[in-house]
């Protein structure tokens, strides 16, 4: 039987057994000072690196597709789309009502779509619509995004007597509201 002071030593290692242990260390430190020293000279040029001869996400893009990418990393979707009726008014209402209402301005938060008529038999006109209007603009902007349409009549003729007025007044009418 062996005694515990007998136990089997392990041989200590050699000059290249060191050699080989120092190397493998001296490796494994080098590779780390590299990946610090590269993510450092990335950190410097401000983060910007150059593109390669491989497509990546930095090559440049068409513009309408460098434009659709921007919509949707700033979450402007909505207003966009919004943007979008605003510009094919007369595709979505017909022409005949096209030529007698616009719409003026679009409220993000009440989703409420304001549109200005030129005569009063226009806007009420619109305002018989209205519900069937909100239908087709929320079949092509996605539920919930116009609730109501806020119907406006025409405007009432500038009330400019005389030659004399305050700057910024618009008549004796601007007392009263």
């Amino acid at each position: 039987m062996s005694t515990p002071s007998e136990q089997p030593r392990t041989p200590e290692p050699s000059g290249v057994d060191l050699a080989r242990v120092a190397l493998r260390a001296a490796k494994e430190q080098a590779k780390a000072r590299g990946a610090a020293a590269q993510q450092k000279k990335h950190v410097r040029r401000g983060g910007v690196l150059r593109s390669g001869a491989r497509a990546d996400g930095r090559d440049p893009l068409p513009l309408g597709a460098a434009i659709n990418r921007l919509i949707t990393e700033r979450g402007w979707e909505k207003p966009a789309a919004v943007g979008g009726v605003m510009g094919r008014w007369p595709q979505i209402v017909g022409d005949a009502l096209a030529l007698h209402c616009m719409p003026q301005n679009f409220d993000e938060d009440s989703h409420v779509l304001t549109v200005q008529c030129d005569s009063t038999a226009w806007a009420t006109q619109l305002r018989l619509l209205a519900p069937q209007l909100v239908a087709r603009l929320n079949d092509d902007l996605g539920h919930g995004t116009v609730r109501t349409i806020k119907v406006l009549g025409p405007g009432g003729p500038s009330r400019r007597y005389g030659s004399l007025r305050a700057p910024g007044s618009t008549g004796p009418g601007d007392t009263y509201g």
